[in-house]
């Protein structure tokens, strides 16, 4: 059914969740699972030019963010089962959704398993969903979790 299942992950609780569910669709599917966390620089543009050391220490605060994810998703990948090959990847200076599309194609994704804040109303407006973006523009299944 599925070989190659990604986790799109941020670190956060509705990540650590999803990672939960996709650990447990790779085992009873025999998938791999290609845990991506994505460091997107465009929240900082513009203040980098000013202060350079700024945006040097939000790059290097977002790569260790994408470390622990990548270790808590491997945990969750060890745990209580059989072990799931997992394929840590880290993409850096592209929006999350694009970062998403282009391992999706790169490595031939057949499912992506993303987590959602459940954030409604004004927030949801303001801040936008990647969950959502991803269901409108994956080519593949996408399964959200809560």
């Amino acid at each position: 059914m599925f070989k190659r299942i990604l986790l799109a992950t941020d670190g956060s609780d509705a990540s650590d969740h999803a990672a939960g569910l996709a650990v447990s669709l790779a085992r009873q599917t025999g998938a791999t699972l290609t845990a991506l966390y994505v460091v997107d620089p465009y929240p900082f543009l513009g203040v980098g030019e000013i202060n350079p050391m700024g945006f040097d220490a939000y790059m290097a605060a977002a790569r260790s963010q994408g470390a622990e994810a990548h270790a808590q998703a491997l945990r969750r990948a060890t745990a209580g089962g059989p072990p799931v090959t997992v394929n840590p990847r880290l993409v850096e200076d592209v929006s999350v959704m694009e970062g998403i599309l282009a391992i999706i194609k790169q490595d031939q994704i057949d499912l992506v398993v993303v987590g959602s804040h459940g954030r409604t109303g004004l927030s949801r407006l303001m801040l936008g969903s990647v969950a959502s973006k991803v269901v409108a523009q994956s080519p593949v299944p996408v399964l959200v979790t809560r």
